[in-house]
């Protein structure tokens, strides 16, 4: 009998797409962000995707000493996968957006698979009224932002985390960086099991409809084959909806208020651990179960927490 797919799920805590004072749920502070991974994984999330803010303006910050005021007690309290960004911020240089990684030395990090433009500024058609001066133009100013990952910037990040022997979630927000992606495997830089997060509905990327994610999952197949893991998240509205299709098709799925602030039309999640409880319902809807971190250590070929950095 074939063994049963297990489903691993990711939860992005906090990020720098949602500036702070667009829900009064999202987490800024560290023992926040703290209190809010602890509560994803118990709700089931198996890996923790992290950002960290400034405690005194809600900035996004790459200091690595903020993130290690959380990073402690997340691993104290949980056996789930921690998994760093070096995506940072799009206004941040790539050696800034390295530093948590580099000197953290998680599991697992995240990589940036292409430069793109990266609009934010439809959020300023339902939020007006912002609590931090720097919020209306971190929004009103990605009409002119590109966020640069070019394949220096890439190499960058590769060399300088693999010799950590942390491995990496590739974010794809267009089939371009798929191409990418393959481009450092043929290279012998990167190798199985890729774990591939296609990222769809953000403004500059991919849309979110049925066909794309389609085309997406065709695209990885035709290029990677049997060598990844293949995982989805939806921006905003797109978050279940993504979730559900892709499940089916035999995806792992990522949520968190990082990727949307919402839970239903017009209602916000109270929690991360919200969210992870509803794609739970989706993933035991269509008779899967959901992999424990121990299993995605394997599934992904991890090196486990004894060789980190916190």
């Amino acid at each position: 009998m074939a063994k049963k797919k297990k489903v691993i799920v990711t939860c992005a805590v906090t990020g720098a797409i949602h500036t702070p004072t667009m829900s009064p749920h999202l987490p800024a502070s560290p023992s926040e962000i703290a209190e809010a991974g602890i509560a994803a994984a118990e709700a089931g999330a198996t890996i923790l995707h992290l950002h960290a803010r400034d405690p005194e303006n809600g900035r996004p910050t790459q200091d690595p000493d903020i993130f290690a005021r959380f990073l402690p007690e997340i691993k104290r309290s949980t056996d789930a996968i921690i998994n760093l960004t070096t995506g940072g911020s799009p206004h941040m240089s790539v050696e800034e957006r390295l530093r948590p990684a580099a000197e953290l030395k998680p599991e697992l990090a995240s990589l940036n698979m292409g430069s793109m433009n990266f609009g934010l500024f439809p959020m300023l058609n339902r939020h007006q009224a912002f609590e931090h001066e720097w919020e209306l133009a971190h929004l009103e100013n990605s009409r002119d932002l590109v966020f640069k990952n070019t394949f220096a910037d890439i190499q960058t990040v590769l060399s300088t985390c693999q010799a950590n022997r942390t491995r990496f979630e590739f974010e794809c927000y267009d089939i371009g960086h798929l191409y990418n992606l393959n481009h450092f495997r043929e290279l012998g830089q990167v190798e199985a099991p890729l774990f591939v997060q296609s990222v769809f509905g953000l403004l500059g990327g991919i849309g979110g409809h049925p066909e794309d994610i389609m085309h997406m999952r065709r695209t990885a197949d035709r290029l990677l084959g049997e060598s990844y893991q293949w995982s989805v998240l939806g921006a905003g509205s797109n978050q279940m909806r993504v979730a559900s299709i892709a499940l089916a098709m035999g995806a792992n799925v990522r949520v968190g208020l990082e990727d949307s602030l919402w839970i239903g039309p017009g209602r916000l999640a109270e929690s991360n651990a919200q969210q992870v409880r509803k794609v739970r319902e989706i993933i035991e809807g269509l008779s899967l179960e959901i992999a424990t971190p121990d299993e995605a250590r394997e599934i992904l070929a991890l090196k486990g927490t004894d060789l980190v950095g916190f």
